[in-house]
């Protein structure tokens, strides 16, 4: 029987997953840096090369750590001691503006086959009917697709604003395809992960990256959109000393985030245009000076409905300690497949009203994306890296340099 979280030493892991391919890799190449932002070009694959059926499950890496004590302590600390807290301004002043957009909702769908996902025990398939875990952190995580079983008769919710704006991202690692999440912040710039692009710290990027915003079930509502350039913080790419937790390198780290360029194509040029996007900020905004904000993240989950079917989870957020690299902390249940999905405030289209507006009322606003949680499916706690000028805003910037139409 498992001890409590503040007795033990807990394991932490990337949230990622695989699936089964049987195409060849396509070579990046073209290396940049910018300011503190890596960019890889990379040659469109075809589509057709990759196998979205046949699927499996890997066991996922892991990497030690004591974090039990100090994340109770952040726990009290932000939750409790100072609840009542005023709300905060930015870290150093520098929010921003980066709102997102609508899009007109039109569709051309791709049929992409429904994947055949086997179960892995480490991906916490039996994951008990409670909305806590031993972490006693309070969340909802339910379908974002209002259905109550796997077929197509309910009502979808994935070609609806916000939720399409959010997809799958497939790519390879070696003879193997993998599967993450990831969203438009642009007309055709998605963000995700940085370990969902590259290991930390290897200098070499993954390949054949495919972005299907609204996936359900094996079909693509807005196609399938290849990249034509990643952006990475280069002291994830390079593996920096101080990046990443000493204990888990490559696992709790500051800039686990990366952007990725999609490729042009006609009518429209590029997926946002359809599905929208979501608007970004950074260094804490919408945070109190508790550390405290409201998280909505969306993501697929291989654990739950097979990663057939977007998934939200609706949690109180707080900022952690140094000892977890200033990471946003909430409840989830989400699992493998989640990772780089994105952690946003005010999700939803806003009602009319004649009240005032809050202090942060912008809808729709990315400030994280999903970046690590515990092996001990029973604690039930997510992380993500803070969004911040000095790596959000470097890779964006670099990707939309020169009026770049994905951009606009």
């Amino acid at each position: 029987m498992r001890e409590r979280l503040s007795s033990v030493t807990q394991l932490i892991m990337i949230l990622g997953c695989t699936l089964t391919i049987a195409a060849t890799s396509v070579q990046a190449q073209e290396v940049i840096t910018k300011g503190g932002a890596t960019g890889v070009k990379v040659t469109p694959g075809n589509t057709q090369k990759l196998d979205f059926i046949t699927a499996r499950v890997r066991t996922l890496p892991k990497a030690p750590m004591s974090v039990s004590a100090q994340a109770e302590q952040d726990l009290i600390q932000n939750l409790v001691n100072q609840f009542h807290s005023p709300a905060q301004a930015s870290a150093d002043g520098d929010i921003g503006e980066a709102p997102g957009f609508e899009g007109d909702g039109t569709t051309d769908p791709v049929e992409l086959g429904t994947p055949l996902l086997a179960g892995d025990p480490q991906e916490g398939l039996d994951f008990q009917s409670q909305q806590f875990g031993q972490s006693n952190y309070p969340f909802t995580t339910a379908r974002a697709d209002l259905a109550s079983g796997l077929t197509n008769v309910p009502t979808p919710t994935n070609t609806m604003y916000p939720y399409r704006a959010t997809g799958k991202l497939f790519f390879k690692i070696g003879s193997d395809t993998f599967v993450c999440s990831g969203s438009l912040i642009k007309r055709g710039l998605v963000v995700t992960a940085a370990h969902c692009v590259t290991d930390y710290g290897t200098k070499k990027l993954f390949t054949n990256f495919k972005f299907v915003p609204g996936y359900r079930q094996g079909q693509a509502p807005y196609r399938v959109w290849s990249a034509s350039r990643v952006w990475v913080p280069t002291r994830y790419f390079n593996g920096a000393a101080t990046q990443c937790a000493p204990t888990a390198p490559g696992v709790v780290c500051k800039d686990d985030v990366a952007v990725i360029e999609l490729a042009p194509q006609t009518n429209p040029t590029y997926p946002g245009t359809s599905t929208g996007w979501y608007g970004y900020r950074w260094n804490q905004w919408g945070f109190t000076s508790a550390g405290l904000t409201q998280v909505t993240q969306l993501g697929y989950p291989v654990a739950l409905d097979g990663g057939l079917l977007m998934q939200r989870t609706d949690s109180q957020g707080f900022v952690a300690s140094t000892t977890l690299m200033s990471n946003t902390i909430i409840g989830s249940l989400m699992t493998g497949g989640a990772s780089g999905g994105p952690w946003l405030n005010n999700f939803g289209i806003q009602p009319v009203g004649t009240g005032p507006a809050g202090t942060y009322a912008t809808p729709n606003i990315v400030i994280g994306v999903t970046s690590w949680g515990y092996t001990d499916a029973t604690i039930k706690q997510q992380g993500a890296s803070p969004f911040a000028s000095s790596n959000i805003v470097t890779l964006v910037n670099n990707a939309c340099a020169g009026s770049d139409p994905r951009c606009l």
